[in-house]
């Protein structure tokens, strides 16, 4: 099971700090991805690593502000939000999965375990 936590609200510039928590199993490899989504719209590729190799993956729109990170001791992903824009504002869930090739590590149905996702609001 997978529990996302640290949304909230935050002014433009500022920064956030989400964690995804793994209980009952281990991100031990396992591709972890953080997905983000609006009222209409399809969910969206945020960030992604490879939790044993430490790979990362970023969507264009996040490269440079956004930083996402593994734990092994602590079995949490984080991802790190600085320089948060309007636009960021999305329920953000954090994925999992251990087959997922880099060709489809953007995919969202792709992975196959999903936590129950954190509002990130952004505002002026």
């Amino acid at each position: 099971q997978l529990q996302a936590s640290g949304g909230g609200l935050v002014q433009i510039g500022g920064s956030l700090r989400l964690s995804c928590a793994a209980s009952g199993r281990t991100f031990s490899g396992q591709t972890v991805g953080w997905f983000r989504q609006t009222p209409g719209k399809e969910r969206e590729f945020v960030a992604a690593i490879r939790f044993n190799g430490g790979h990362t993956y970023y969507a264009d729109s996040v490269k440079g502000r956004f930083t996402i990170s593994g734990n092994n001791a602590k079995n949490t992903v984080y991802l790190l939000m600085n320089n948060l824009r309007p636009e960021d504002t999305a329920v953000y869930y954090c994925a999992a999965d251990s087959s997922i090739i880099l060709s489809s590590i953007r995919v969202s149905s792709m992975y196959d375990n999903w936590g129950q996702g954190t509002q990130v609001t952004v505002s002026s």
